[in-house]
């Protein structure tokens, strides 16, 4: 038995979650999210609890067991508390700042590079130089970051870029001039 899927999910207070059909709805004080489900699990809400189940011990069911439990783990964080990303902007002269929903940096290109803040994420920038990517899915909070980050990534020498708050930069030693 899959040793996440086994774990029961608990439902803090002012959560809601419903099952209809293939379809499990979170609502919570930041939003509401719905997430299509296989046939080959079943869920059971009791006591503030979600169980998930598995329909037969095949393959296919032992592989969404637990799948399915953390995607309605994170479902159940994101509307209550939220997810967020932070990344810090490296290099003289790169900076960032919000206009509406784009993001307009310039991190040492000609051009100043304009991101859009896809639906459900809201980014914030502080200073010039940190970026708040958050929301409550957190694939697309996560999926924001990630397109952020590869404007810029952090190179090894000077470490200039995007790179995430508590990522480390391995640094590499640079030419000697002898």
């Amino acid at each position: 038995m899959s040793r996440i899927g086994k774990m029961p999910v608990t439902v803090p207070s002012g959560v809601t979650v419903t099952v209809k059909e293939n379809v499990i709805t979170v609502k919570g004080a930041k939003g509401e999210l719905t997430q299509d489900f296989q046939p080959e699990v079943s869920f059971d809400i009791k006591d503030g609890e979600v169980v998930v189940n598995r329909v037969d011990d095949s393959k296919k069911a032992k592989s969404f067991h637990g799948l399915y439990r953390n995607l309605l783990n994170n479902m159940i964080i994101g509307v209550s508390a939220g997810f967020t990303k932070t990344l810090v902007i490296n290099g003289v002269g790169y900076r960032a700042e919000l206009k509406g929903d784009t993001l307009m940096m310039n991190l040492g290109y000609s051009t100043t590079i304009e991101y859009v803040v896809p639906e459900g994420v809201t980014v914030a920038v502080e200073g010039n130089n940190k970026v708040t990517v958050s929301g409550i899915d957190k694939a697309k909070v996560g999926q924001a970051a990630v397109e952020i980050r590869g404007l810029r990534p952090p190179e090894p020498y000077k470490g200039k870029g995007i790179k995430y708050e508590n990522e480390v930069i391995r640094r590499k030693v640079g030419k000697t001039g002898v």
